[in-house]
């Protein structure tokens, strides 16, 4: 089908695939309270908790994790010299961050928020429910090797175009379980490569992202064996990247930087299908309230949660619709169309939405490594545009004027989450660095 969005100054560079930033008409202070939502605040504290106990099995399972006690952390890093190469060394950019979840220990992407979260949740529900756990047990007693042989009985399957993937798979892996990742036509060879190598098994269809997802689906149904998870619909992912945000607080808490009226923080998230940004944004929105603004960042031809949240509509709406290819170097974000229980969600909590060029994408990827010696993959430099569009951008300025912001912006604090790359094989990541020269 096509669909008309509505008249917009912006809809010329929507439909035409130039960078743009949308900001969204229906954006209202105190949306996460409303009791229509199909999640709560209260549950990003229950995530939390559960993070917690989970935690002495994290860490037997992922040594990496020793030093951190089982908890999956990522560094806030301050731009420093990065800044001037962004042109954000003005007064009225404020401080700027980069949120380094592309350097997240056990899968090298935000991912491992959710993909482990969920695996493991799984997992001690199914053992205590089959009652090989039992009330008041060691939770690393699901690593010993008659647990395993237990998982080994069960298939976990995910639909992904690659970190999600790997998250799952790993997790999955760590405990037993056997583990099939349906993945699309434009996942990245050494991302299959790197999953097969652990011993799981995938699946690649001729299709984009929506399409695996839902073969996924359609085999996990007919196999009570098989516990998919479900990227477009499921809270334990959500929930699992939600508490990024309590995290957050806590790193700019020791750094002594207020998030007040007259200090507002901006959070810039790559958006794939819409799970791990809109985790991230309302778990941000519980912590910080009205003094946190989360804006999505998409390719220009995959901007799906844009198209979905223009266009007003109640029913999902695909890039495709508005004649966008869904063609990207950022494999992670390469979706034709946004999760329905996201867009729910962040109907009135989102800020609005940005897009950039796949040639910005490789610039900044250069710019982070020669800058900062930060390695990540396209897609997760996608956030180091999003001071420009605030600050700079005619809509930015209207949004910042239209909440009284303007003129507090010099005290504000933007958060720029990278989303993946550390664990991008050498000779990949050389690739990109030459894609990137061929750009500038």
């Amino acid at each position: 089908m096509t669909i008309q969005l509505p008249n917009h100054p912006i809809r010329p560079d929507v439909l035409a695939a130039h960078p743009t930033l949308w900001t969204n008409p229906s954006y209202r202070p105190g949306a996460i309270n409303d009791a229509k939502l199909p999640v709560r605040p209260e549950q990003v504290e229950d995530a939390q908790r559960n993070w917690r106990r989970l935690a002495p099995l994290l860490e037997t399972c992922f040594p990496e994790l020793k030093a951190s006690g089982g908890a999956i952390r990522s560094e806030l890093v301050e731009l420093q010299d990065l800044s001037a190469a962004l042109g954000y060394d003005g007064q009225e950019f404020g401080r700027q961050f980069i949120k380094a979840d592309s350097h997240l220990p056990v899968a090298g992407s935000i991912k491992a928020r959710g993909g482990v979260y969920e695996v493991f949740t799984f997992a001690e529900q199914l053992a205590t429910k089959e009652g090989l756990l039992k009330e008041g047990d060691d939770i690393r007693r699901l690593a010993e090797s008659d647990a395993r042989a237990f998982f080994s009985q069960y298939t976990i399957a995910v639909g992904s175009t690659g970190n999600l993937g790997l998250s799952v798979g790993i997790a999955a892996r760590a405990l037993g379980f056997k583990a099939t990742v349906h993945m699309s036509s434009d996942a990245k060879a050494w991302k299959v490569e790197r999953l097969t190598r652990l011993g799981v098994q995938v699946v690649q269809h001729q299709a984009d992202y929506t399409t695996a997802v839902e073969n996924a689906r359609i085999v996990a149904e007919n196999d009570p064996s098989i516990y998919f998870v479900d990227d477009e619909q499921s809270q334990q992912l959500f929930l699992g990247y939600s508490v990024a945000a309590l995290e957050l607080a806590d790193q700019l808490r020791a750094r002594e930087i207020p998030v007040d009226a007259e200090h507002p923080l901006f959070l810039y998230l790559p958006c794939g299908i819409g799970g791990a940004p809109g985790g991230v944004a309302f778990g941000a929105k519980m912590v910080f309230g009205d003094n946190v603004h989360c804006f999505f960042v998409e390719p220009v031809q995959s901007p799906c949660a844009l198209v979905q949240l223009m266009s007003g509509s109640e029913d999902l709406v695909s890039v495709y619709d508005v004649g966008l290819t869904n063609k990207t170097e950022a494999d992670g974000m390469a979706v034709a169309r946004m999760s329905a229980f996201v867009a729910t969600v962040m109907r009135n909590m989102l800020a609005g939405v940005f897009t950039v060029a796949d040639d910005d994408l490789f610039r900044w990827l250069y710019l982070a490594h020669s800058v900062l010696g930060m390695r990540l993959e396209p897609s997760a430099t996608a956030a180091l545009a999003g001071p420009e569009f605030v600050v700079n951008h005619p809509e930015g300025k209207k949004f910042c004027a239209g909440l009284g912001i303007e003129k507090h912006l010099p005290k504000a604090t933007h958060i720029l989450w990278t989303t993946g790359g550390s664990f991008v094989p050498e000779e990949q990541f050389e690739g990109f660095l030459t894609q990137a020269a061929a750009t500038t």
